[in-house]
Protein backbone atom coordinates (compact mmCIF):
# COMPACT_ATOMS: atom_id res chain seq x y z
CA UNK A 1 0.00 0.00 0.00
CA UNK A 2 1.34 3.42 -0.96
CA UNK A 3 -0.47 6.39 0.54
CA UNK A 4 0.48 9.69 -0.98
CA UNK A 5 -0.33 13.33 -1.27
CA UNK A 6 2.58 14.46 -3.41
CA UNK A 7 5.13 12.11 -4.96
CA UNK A 8 8.28 13.42 -6.57
CA UNK A 9 8.96 12.09 -10.05
CA UNK A 10 12.39 10.72 -9.06
CA UNK A 11 10.79 8.68 -6.26
CA UNK A 12 8.21 7.27 -8.68
CA UNK A 13 10.95 6.36 -11.17
CA UNK A 14 12.82 4.47 -8.43
CA UNK A 15 9.63 2.54 -7.64
CA UNK A 16 9.32 1.59 -11.30
CA UNK A 17 12.98 0.50 -11.42
CA UNK A 18 12.40 -1.69 -8.36
CA UNK A 19 9.39 -3.31 -10.06
CA UNK A 20 11.42 -3.92 -13.25
CA UNK A 21 14.22 -5.66 -11.33
CA UNK A 22 11.67 -7.82 -9.53
CA UNK A 23 10.41 -9.24 -12.84
CA UNK A 24 12.36 -7.84 -15.81
CA UNK A 25 10.51 -10.01 -18.35
CA UNK A 26 7.04 -8.67 -17.55
CA UNK A 27 6.78 -5.70 -19.90
CA UNK A 28 2.99 -5.66 -19.48
CA UNK A 29 3.51 -4.91 -15.77
CA UNK A 30 5.74 -1.98 -16.63
CA UNK A 31 3.14 -0.72 -19.11
CA UNK A 32 0.49 -0.93 -16.40
CA UNK A 33 2.66 0.88 -13.86
CA UNK A 34 3.44 3.68 -16.29
CA UNK A 35 -0.26 3.96 -17.08
CA UNK A 36 -1.15 4.23 -13.40
CA UNK A 37 1.43 6.97 -12.89
CA UNK A 38 0.23 8.79 -15.98
CA UNK A 39 -3.36 8.61 -14.72
CA UNK A 40 -2.29 9.77 -11.26
CA UNK A 41 -0.64 12.92 -12.60
CA UNK A 42 -3.38 13.62 -15.12
CA UNK A 43 -6.13 13.28 -12.51
CA UNK A 44 -4.23 15.61 -10.18
CA UNK A 45 -4.07 18.19 -12.99
CA UNK A 46 -7.86 17.78 -13.35
CA UNK A 47 -8.38 18.64 -9.68
CA UNK A 48 -8.52 15.21 -8.07
CA UNK A 49 -6.76 14.79 -4.73
CA UNK A 50 -5.11 11.37 -4.87
CA UNK A 51 -4.88 9.72 -1.45
CA UNK A 52 -3.75 6.18 -2.31
CA UNK A 53 -2.00 4.27 -5.08
CA UNK A 54 -2.34 0.48 -5.32
CA UNK A 55 -4.28 0.18 -2.08
CA UNK A 56 -4.50 -3.39 -0.78
CA UNK A 57 -6.13 -5.18 2.09
CA UNK A 58 -5.05 -8.55 3.50
CA UNK A 59 -8.70 -9.62 3.49
CA UNK A 60 -9.10 -9.59 -0.30
CA UNK A 61 -6.97 -10.41 -3.33
CA UNK A 62 -6.14 -7.58 -5.70
CA UNK A 63 -5.82 -3.85 -5.24
CA UNK A 64 -7.40 -0.57 -6.19
CA UNK A 65 -5.16 1.33 -8.58
CA UNK A 66 -6.00 4.83 -7.36
CA UNK A 67 -8.22 6.30 -4.67
CA UNK A 68 -8.92 10.00 -4.95
CA UNK A 69 -11.32 12.76 -4.01
CA UNK A 70 -13.06 14.82 -6.65
CA UNK A 71 -14.71 17.59 -4.65
CA UNK A 72 -16.87 15.77 -2.06
CA UNK A 73 -16.88 12.41 -3.89
CA UNK A 74 -14.51 9.59 -3.02
CA UNK A 75 -13.48 7.81 -6.23
CA UNK A 76 -12.13 4.30 -6.56
CA UNK A 77 -10.29 4.30 -9.87
CA UNK A 78 -9.27 1.34 -12.01
CA UNK A 79 -6.61 2.15 -14.63
CA UNK A 80 -6.35 0.11 -17.82
CA UNK A 81 -3.46 0.71 -20.19
CA UNK A 82 -3.50 -0.83 -23.64
CA UNK A 83 -1.25 -0.78 -26.66
CA UNK A 84 -2.26 -1.51 -30.23
CA UNK A 85 -1.00 -5.07 -29.75
CA UNK A 86 -3.86 -5.88 -27.38
CA UNK A 87 -6.72 -7.99 -28.67
CA UNK A 88 -9.47 -7.04 -26.20
CA UNK A 89 -10.43 -3.51 -25.26
CA UNK A 90 -9.49 -2.23 -21.84
CA UNK A 91 -13.12 -1.69 -20.92
CA UNK A 92 -13.99 -5.33 -21.63
CA UNK A 93 -11.38 -6.53 -19.12
CA UNK A 94 -13.40 -5.07 -16.24
CA UNK A 95 -15.89 -7.91 -16.08
CA UNK A 96 -18.32 -8.72 -13.26
CA UNK A 97 -15.66 -10.69 -11.35
CA UNK A 98 -13.27 -7.70 -11.42
CA UNK A 99 -16.05 -5.30 -10.40
CA UNK A 100 -16.97 -7.58 -7.50
CA UNK A 101 -13.35 -7.65 -6.28
CA UNK A 102 -13.10 -3.85 -6.52
CA UNK A 103 -16.34 -3.43 -4.56
CA UNK A 104 -15.09 -5.69 -1.75
CA UNK A 105 -11.75 -3.88 -1.53
CA UNK A 106 -13.55 -0.51 -1.53
CA UNK A 107 -15.74 -1.64 1.39
CA UNK A 108 -12.60 -2.49 3.36
CA UNK A 109 -11.11 0.93 2.58
CA UNK A 110 -14.31 2.72 3.63
CA UNK A 111 -14.16 1.07 7.07
CA UNK A 112 -11.14 3.28 7.78
CA UNK A 113 -12.64 6.54 6.53
CA UNK A 114 -14.16 8.63 9.30
CA UNK A 115 -16.52 10.31 8.77
CA UNK A 116 -17.72 8.19 5.85
CA UNK A 117 -18.06 10.08 2.57
CA UNK A 118 -21.50 11.13 1.38
CA UNK A 119 -20.70 10.22 -2.22
CA UNK A 120 -18.66 7.28 -3.56
CA UNK A 121 -18.20 6.14 -7.13
CA UNK A 122 -16.15 3.81 -9.29
CA UNK A 123 -14.28 5.38 -12.19
CA UNK A 124 -12.22 3.77 -14.94
CA UNK A 125 -9.34 5.43 -16.75
CA UNK A 126 -8.40 3.88 -20.09
CA UNK A 127 -5.01 4.81 -21.50
CA UNK A 128 -4.10 4.05 -25.11
CA UNK A 129 -0.32 3.85 -25.35
CA UNK A 130 -0.15 2.97 -29.04
CA UNK A 131 1.90 5.28 -31.22
CA UNK A 132 -1.10 6.21 -33.37
CA UNK A 133 -3.66 6.94 -30.67
CA UNK A 134 -1.89 8.19 -27.56
CA UNK A 135 -4.51 9.41 -25.17
CA UNK A 136 -6.70 8.62 -22.23
CA UNK A 137 -10.38 8.51 -21.41
CA UNK A 138 -12.09 8.86 -18.03
CA UNK A 139 -15.33 7.01 -17.39
CA UNK A 140 -16.99 8.49 -14.31
CA UNK A 141 -19.46 6.16 -12.59
CA UNK A 142 -18.26 3.28 -14.77
CA UNK A 143 -20.19 0.85 -12.57
CA UNK A 144 -22.28 0.92 -9.41
CA UNK A 145 -22.20 -0.81 -6.04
Amino acid sequence: MFSLQIFRIDVLEKLLQFARHRNPNASHLETGERGELSALFHLRRCGYVVTAWRWKTPRQRGDIDLIAWEADTLCFIEVKTRSNQEVASAESSINEDKRSILRRIARQYLKGVNPPPDFVRFDVVVIDSSRENKGWKLYRRAFEW
